[in-house]
């Protein structure tokens, strides 16, 4: 059985991701695992929130959700943010994980 990844949960029917933000990057990418949390490179810079809503709107067109269903959790000032997606029923391939609800 394959080893489940750290940077998720389910919670109460809702998708938890622990992320590790790298604002400013030259693109919108899932970038593989840093620790315990997933890496996920932001091309919005980090001043007056704009990484965060550029996270928000990434993380919502790769699970093809509306923008509400992304809530920023955890991590407002730091590059280590938690993020609930409500009702996911699609996990983007570029995760490279199957993914059972619980």
């Amino acid at each position: 059985m394959a080893e489940v990844p750290a940077f998720f949960r389910w919670h109460d029917g809702n998708l938890v991701l622990f992320c590790h933000i790298q604002p400013g990057a030259s693109a919108n990418e899932f970038a593989g695992q840093h620790g315990d949390r997933l890496k996920i490179r932001i091309r919005s810079v980090a001043t007056d929130g704009k990484a965060n809503a550029g996270l928000i709107a990434f993380i919502a067109k790769e699970f093809g959700l509306s923008k509400q269903a992304v809530e920023l959790t955890a991590g407002e000032q730091s590059r280590q943010k938690t993020l609930k997606i409500s009702a996911s029923a699609t996990i983007p391939s570029a995760l490279n994980i199957v993914i059972t609800a619980q």
